[in-house]
């Protein structure tokens, strides 16, 4: 995912230090827990609206 005005390595550090080993499975399918676990990226992981809700970001709105 893309979010225009951030870096996506900085986002993905501030989202590894939120969440705990317990948390990530509450956000991670197993699939995903083991693409984690291979390097992939939170960023690129996580949906849009979880990755708000950890920021404490508010809702993109039109």
């Amino acid at each position: 995912m893309v979010i225009p005005g951030y870096d996506p390595d900085d986002i993905d550090d501030r989202l590894e230090e939120l969440l705990s080993e317990h948390e990530l499975d509450e956000y991670l399918t197993d699939e995903e827990r083991t693409q984690y676990e291979e390097g992939e990226s939170l960023v690129d992981l996580l949906s849009a609206d979880d990755i708000r809700d950890l920021l404490g970001l508010e809702p993109k709105t039109d």
